[in-house]
C-alpha cells in the first residue's frame, strides 16, 4: 500500500496515482502542463477583491432565489384559498 504521489491522500495499490490525480495527468498530457496550471490559476486562485465580489454575487443570487420562492409560495397559497 502506497499513498498517491501527487495528492498524498489516497491509498494506491496498483499505480502511483489515484484516479483523480491520474485524470489530472491526462489533462496535462492533452493540453500541456503550462495550460493546465494557467487554467487552475485563473479559475481557483482569486485575489481577495475578486473573492469578495464572488461572495457578494452568490449572496445576491441566493437572496433573489429565496425571494422568488416566497413569491411563488404566496401565489400558490392565494390561489388555493380563492379556489
Amino acid at each position: 500500500m502506497f499513498s498517491c504521489t501527487l495528492c498524498e491522500q489516497e491509498t494506491c495499490y496498483w499505480s502511483n496515482l489515484c484516479p483523480s490525480c491520474r485524470r489530472i495527468k491526462h489533462y496535462i498530457s492533452c493540453f500541456s502542463r503550462d495550460r493546465v496550471v494557467d487554467v487552475l490559476d485563473q479559475v481557483l486562485a482569486r485575489s481577495e477583491e475578486k473573492q469578495d465580489l464572488k461572495i457578494e454575487l452568490e449572496i445576491r443570487k441566493e437572496i433573489a432565489k429565496k425571494e422568488s420562492d416566497l413569491k411563488q409560495k404566496k401565489k400558490a397559497k392565494f390561489h388555493a384559498t380563492t379556489d
